[in-house]
């Protein structure tokens, strides 16, 4: 038998970091009322930092295994362990420099010894870069499935006006995810529709940035991100219509699981290329504040594949962007800026979103052809033109 021998020569390589997964994850329905081990091994004197509403909603859940060292805490049943010695915090408006300093004192005050995230997106980035600066472990449970942030080790920061400004790779995932199915049950359907779109928004981006890729790892996460475009394509409608069951567990896992192993496995080439660089525009514009994460970014999806079609006649793209307009339509994900509420805004503000949106630092750049401000603003009032509709020659 011959021997296949790579003609490529191995080269030195600089040492990259995968931070894949949580240390450990509970998911199910009364997860929290089951994890009291999980988190009193974590410490003793724990600052619980949320939104004002999740901190209210997450109450009843929290609290008995943080009061019952009997029925809640597991193995400190019977042995006369105090209860755990715990604060709460809200985070503020924003998960901004600002709150963080505000929360960096709570915790210092608190001699908090590791950290429990409740709530969406912004809480349990909070939760988690505050862990992260303070050094010390970190607990996040999602009271929605609107985004993957309970999964992942990236904080993203932004002004005191809601404007997004960078991103914090942190030092590792949580070490305790806990996935209480009851619990997001409770929050608003839009946010299920807002996480699918932003879950959804990774094959459309990673098979754009690194679908070429020779990789292992980043092989593996674009397939991983096909498969969960696949799962929400299947199964998103059948789930809004039947909350709670089976199916919308399924997706509740794909959105808020699923999504944060792709980001994980393919590391930052995997996570955001136009489609995010669009949502982290419009968030410059007060107007947009209205609309949540998945929403900008799952209208950004749109962007992306519109400006494919536009610069480079890309079929592909076109086909895809009238197949999601469909999927947008069957379970009520923006398709426009009118649909984003942004349907009055000058352009003057539409401008100021696309320079932020092109500025040199920006993920668009990931995209494998040049894009400037006037021709990412000729497609984001374009995401419905029929297909073949105005063709723009880079």
């Amino acid at each position: 038998m011959t021997q296949t021998q790579s003609t490529k020569t191995a080269t030195p390589t600089a040492i990259y970091s995968l931070t894949i997964a949580p240390a450990c994850v509970l998911r199910g329905r009364s997860a929290i009322a089951q994890a009291g081990d999980a988190i009193a091994r974590l410490g003793k004197r724990p600052l619980i930092v949320g939104g004002s509403n999740s901190l209210a909603t997450a109450q009843p859940y929290l609290q008995p295994i943080l009061e019952d060292t009997g029925a809640g805490a597991g193995a400190r049943a019977g042995t006369g362990a105090p209860p755990l010695q715990s604060a709460e915090i809200a985070y503020g408006n924003d998960c901004s420099e600002a709150s963080l300093e505000h929360l960096r004192d709570a915790a210092s005050n608190h001699q908090a010894d590791f950290i429990i995230g409740v709530g969406g997106g912004k809480a349990l980035d909070s939760a988690k870069l505050l862990a992260h600066q303070c050094k010390i472990p970190i607990v996040t449970i999602p009271t929605s499935a609107a985004t993957c942030a309970a999964w992942t080790a990236l904080s993203n920061i932004y002004s005191e006006q809601g404007a997004f400004q960078y991103d914090v790779t942190l030092a590792r995932c949580p070490d305790l995810l806990i996935l209480d199915y009851g619990l997001i049950q409770t929050a608003p359907q839009r946010t299920l529709v807002a996480g699918i779109g932003d879950a959804i928004a990774k094959w459309y981006e990673a098979s754009v940035s690194s679908g070429h890729s020779e990789q292992t790892m980043i092989i593996s996460a674009v397939q991983q991100a096909r498969i969960l475009r696949d799962i929400l394509f299947q199964k998103s409608a059948i789930a809004l219509k039947e909350p709670g069951s089976e199916t919308w567990q399924e997706v509740t896992d794909a959105v808020v699981l699923l999504a944060g192993v792709i980001g994980g496995i393919g590391g930052a080439q995997c996570r955001t290329v136009a489609a995010h660089a669009v949502h982290n525009g419009l968030t410059h514009l007060l107007a947009s504040h209205g609309t949540l994460h998945g929403e900008k970014v799952a209208y950004g999806i749109l962007v992306q594949l519109r400006l494919e079609e536009m610069l480079q006649n890309n079929q592909l793209a076109a086909s895809a962007r009238q197949q999601l307009l469909k999927f947008y339509g069957e379970i009520g994900l923006p398709q426009t800026l009118d649909n984003l509420g942004l349907g009055d805004i000058t352009l003057k503000e539409l401008q100021r979103a696309t320079e932020i949106a092109c500025n040199p630092n920006s993920d668009i750049h990931r995209l494998p052809f040049k894009v400037v401000p006037e021709q990412l603003m000729a497609a984001m009032v374009s995401t419905t033109a029929p297909v073949g509709e105005l063709r723009i020659k880079n």
